[in-house]
C-alpha cells in the first residue's frame, strides 16, 4: 500500500519535434505516475529547442501550475520513455521533466545573477543570504549555470565555503550551433546569464557519483615548485628506499618523456590526444586509487625550461599523476564507480522511491562509446527502479575529495532519497 509520506520521482521524456505536443506530453506521462501534487520539477530541453526557448515557460506554467521549477537548455537531453526505457538524445529535438514528491523537504529554487555573488573574503553567513537557506538546514543543491556569465568557479568555492558537507551537482547550459542560446529556467522565468538552483534540506539525501573517465598511468609525482597553473618542477613519491629529502627532483617535462617511453604502443598513440593530469585531493591518503584525483587538462609544455602547463592552480607539495582516457577506460570508470556505490548503498532506502539525474558532458555520449544511451543503461543495469534524466552538459559540476568542482568529459551522478 502506497504510503503519503514516501518520496516519488518520475521521468518523462518526449522526442516530437513539436514544442507544445513534446511539453504536453512529458507533463501528461509524468503526472499519471505521481501519486498526489509534485513539489519540484525539473525540466531540461534540447538546443534543436532553441528558437523556441521563450516559449517554455509560459507553456509549462499553464500544463503545470504552482510548482517550484529549475532547469536548463542542453546539446542533449536523458530521460525515460513510456516503455520506461532510458534514453539518451543527442542533437534531436527532445524535452525530458523529472517530477518528484517530497514530503518533508524544503525546497527553495533561486537564481544568482554573477554581479550579485559575494567577494571571495566575506563571511559565510553573506553566501547564506544569497541562497536564502540556514547552513544548519544542510540543504543539498542542484545547479544550472551560464558557462559564460555565471563564475561558477567562484560560487562553487562559495557554496563550498557557507555549506561544507552538502552536496552540489549540476551542469553548465549547453546549446548548439548558435552559440551563446544558453537557456536557465527558475519557477516559470527564462534566464540568459548567471546561475539557477535548488536548495532541498530536511527529510533529504543526495549523494553523488563522479565518474571522470581515466585512468592513471606511471606512478605519484609531488611538486616542488609550481606557479598558477604551471608545473616547474616534480620529485618522484614511489622510492622507498630513499629518504624524501634525498629523492631526485627533475622536470615535469622529463617525467613525462620518461613516463611516454614506457608504455605500449597502444597508449603511446592514446597519449598524444587524450593525456590528462590528476592532481590528489586528500594529501593525507598514502594509497592511490581511481577517484582521489581531479582531473585536468594538460594544456601545454615549454620544451626551453621542461615545464608543463594545466587547467587548474597547483602549488609546491601536491601531488599529481598522469592520466589517459579513452571509451574503454570510461566506461570501466564508471562500473567500478557503481559496482562501489551499489555495495554501500542502502538498499532498503534506494528504491523507486528514489530519483537520479545524469549531468553527462557532450565530448562523451555516442561520439566517445560509439553508441548510444552507453552511461544511462550502465547506470540503470545497476540501478533499474530509480528513475533517471538529466542532460549533455558544457561542463559538470560535482564533489572530488570533499570540495565541488567543475569538470570536463565527465558524468555526473545525483541519487536523491530518503535518510
Amino acid at each position: 500500500m502506497y504510503a503519503p509520506r514516501e518520496m516519488q520521482w518520475i521521468s518523462a521524456l518526449s522526442t516530437r519535434p513539436s514544442l507544445e505536443a513534446a511539453l504536453k506530453e512529458v507533463v501528461e506521462q509524468a503526472q499519471q505516475g505521481l501519486r498526489g501534487k509534485a513539489d519540484l520539477g525539473l525540466i531540461f530541453i534540447s538546443s534543436a529547442f532553441a528558437s523556441e526557448y521563450s516559449r517554455l515557460m509560459p507553456l509549462l506554467q499553464e500544463h503545470l501550475p504552482g510548482v517550484a521549477i529549475a532547469g536548463c537548455g542542453g546539446g542533449g537531453v536523458i530521460g525515460m520513455n513510456r516503455g520506461g526505457i532510458t534514453e539518451e538524445i543527442e542533437a534531436a529535438p527532445a524535452i525530458s521533466i523529472s517530477l518528484a514528491r517530497l514530503p518533508g523537504v524544503q525546497v527553495k529554487t533561486f537564481h544568482i545573477a554573477a554581479e550579485a555573488l559575494p567577494d571571495m573574503d566575506s563571511p559565510p553567513d553573506t553566501w547564506v543570504q544569497q541562497i536564502g537557506v540556514s547552513a544548519q538546514e544542510q540543504p543539498q543543491f542542484i545547479l544550472f549555470a551560464d558557462p559564460f556569465s555565471a563564475r561558477i568557479t567562484d560560487l562553487l568555492q562559495g557554496l563550498d565555503y557557507a555549506y561544507p558537507g552538502s552536496a552540489k551537482v549540476g551542469g553548465l547550459a549547453s546549446g548548439g550551433a548558435m552559440g551563446r542560446s544558453a537557456a536557465l529556467f527558475c519557477n516559470y522565468r527564462l534566464y540568459r546569464e548567471g546561475t539557477v538552483g535548488v536548495a532541498l534540506s530536511g527529510n533529504i539525501v543526495l549523494e553523488t557519483i563522479v565518474a571522470q573517465g581515466c585512468r592513471p598511468i606511471g606512478q605519484p609525482y609531488r611538486v616542488t615548485e609550481g606557479e598558477r597553473n604551471i608545473v616547474l618542477g616534480l620529485e618522484e613519491q614511489n622510492i622507498s628506499d630513499q629518504p624524501i629529502g634525498s629523492r631526485r627532483a627533475r622536470s615535469p617535462l622529463e617525467a613525462l618523456r620518461d613516463l611516454i617511453s614506457t608504455l605500449s604502443e597502444e597508449d603511446r598513440q592514446l597519449a598524444g590526444h587524450s593525456l590528462f593530469v590528476g592532481v590528489v585531493r586528500d594529501e593525507f591518503k598514502v594509497k592511490l586509487e581511481q577517484g582521489d584525483f581531479l582531473i585536468r587538462n594538460l594544456l601545454g609544455v615549454d620544451p626551453k625550461v621542461g615545464a608543463i602547463a594545466i587547467g587548474d592552480r597547483v602549488r609546491p607539495g601536491q601531488r599529481i599523476q598522469f592520466h589517459l582516457r579513452d571509451a574503454r577506460t570510461s566506461a570501466e570508470d564508471l562500473e567500478m564507480l557503481l559496482t562501489r556505490y551499489q555495495r554501500a548503498a542502502p538498499f532498503n532506502s534506494v528504491t523507486n522511491r528514489s530519483g537520479a539525474l545524469m549531468f553527462s558532458c557532450m565530448g562523451r555520449g555516442e561520439g566517445l562509446y560509439g553508441e548510444p544511451n552507453f552511461d544511462s543503461r550502465l547506470f540503470s543495469r545497476y540501478f533499474n527502479n530509480i528513475p533517471l534524466s538529466g542532460f549533455f552538459c558544457n561542463g559538470e559540476i560535482g564533489p572530488v575529495g570533499g570540495g565541488t568542482f567543475l569538470h570536463g568529459y565527465t558524468s555526473v551522478f545525483g541519487i536523491c532519497r530518503q535518510p
